[in-house]
C-alpha cells in the first residue's frame, strides 16, 4: 500500500475514534494489509482490567483470542499481563501454551505476534497471525509496532476526551441545578416571607417527604410559579 493510502487509512482510524468497535476493526484490517506475513489480526482493548472491546479480521483469529481469554492462557494473555510484546515463531514447536498452540495448528496458524501498548487505565493488544512459521516476530515488525502505538494513542486520547466531556456535562448539570434551586428559594422567600436558609430547609423537607431530589422539588416550584404561581405555597 502506498504511503499516501496508509495516511488516508490512519486518518480514517482517527475519525472513527468515537466509535470504538469501528476503530478496532480498522486497526485490525490495517495490520493485515500493512504487515508482511500477517494473514489475520485481532485487536482487543482493556479498561481498568476489564475487557472493553474486541475486533477480528477472521473467525479463526477471534476463536484463538476467545480461547486465550477464556482459559487465561496464551500469547495474548501473556502480553497483557507482562505488558510487553510476545512472539510465537512456530506453533508446531510451541510448548508455553499447549492448548492454544494445538488449536492454532488445527486452524492453520503457524506463527503469531502480540503487540501490547499500555496507557493509564487502558491496555491495547494487537494480535497478528501468520500461516507460515517465522514470518511474524514482534521485535522485528516495525509496521505492527507503529500501528499498535498509533492505535493505542488514538484510544487513549479518545478516553481522555470522553472523560473531559463527562466532567464538563456534570459541571453544566451542577450549575443548572444550582440555578434552579436558587430560583425556587427566591420564590419561596417571597411567598412564605422567610429567609434563604428557611427556604432551603423547606425544599429539603419536601424532598424527604416525597422521596425525590431537592432539584426536582425546586424545578416543580419554578414550573408552577411560571404557570401562575399556584405552586409557590407547597407544604
Amino acid at each position: 500500500m502506498p504511503v499516501e493510502d496508509l495516511g488516508h487509512e490512519a486518518a480514517d482510524l482517527v475519525s472513527l475514534a468515537n466509535g470504538e468497535a469501528k476503530s478496532l476493526n480498522k486497526l485490525a484490517e490495517l495490520a493485515v494489509r500493512q504487515v508482511p506475513g500477517c494473514a489475520a489480526a485481532h485487536a482487543a482493548i482493556w479498561r481498568d482490567g476489564e475487557l472493553a472491546g474486541v475486533a477480528a479480521t477472521h473467525p479463526d483469529a477471534a476463536a484463538l483470542a476467545d480461547l486465550a481469554i477464556a482459559t487465561g492462557n496464551g500469547p495474548l494473555i501473556a502480553a497483557l499481563h507482562d505488558g510487553r510484546s510476545v512472539s510465537c515463531p512456530d506453533t508446531l514447536q510451541e510448548t508455553r501454551w499447549p492448548a492454544w498452540a494445538q488449536d492454532a495448528l488445527r486452524r492453520g496458524v503457524r506463527c503469531s505476534a502480540d503487540i501490547v501498548r499500555q496507557f493509564p487505565s487502558m491496555t491495547l493488544v494487537l494480535t497478528l497471525l501468520g500461516v507460515r512459521p517465522g514470518v511474524l516476530v514482534a521485535d522485528s515488525a516495525p509496521m505492527a509496532e507503529m500501528l499498535a502505538r498509533f492505535g493505542g494513542t488514538v484510544f487513549a486520547n479518545t478516553l481522555a476526551y470522553g472523560q473531559a466531556q463527562r466532567t464538563a456535562t456534570q459541571l453544566k448539570d451542577s450549575v443548572a441545578a444550582r440555578a434552579v434551586t436558587d430560583q425556587a428559594k427566591g420564590i419561596l422567600m417571597h411567598a412564605l416571607g422567610c429567609d434563604a436558609e428557611e427556604a432551603l430547609r423547606h425544599l429539603r423537607r419536601e424532598s424527604q417527604r416525597r422521596h425525590i431530589k431537592v432539584t426536582e422539588v425546586a424545578a416543580q416550584i419554578v414550573a408552577s410559579s411560571g404557570a401562575g404561581g399556584r405552586g409557590a405555597r407547597q407544604r
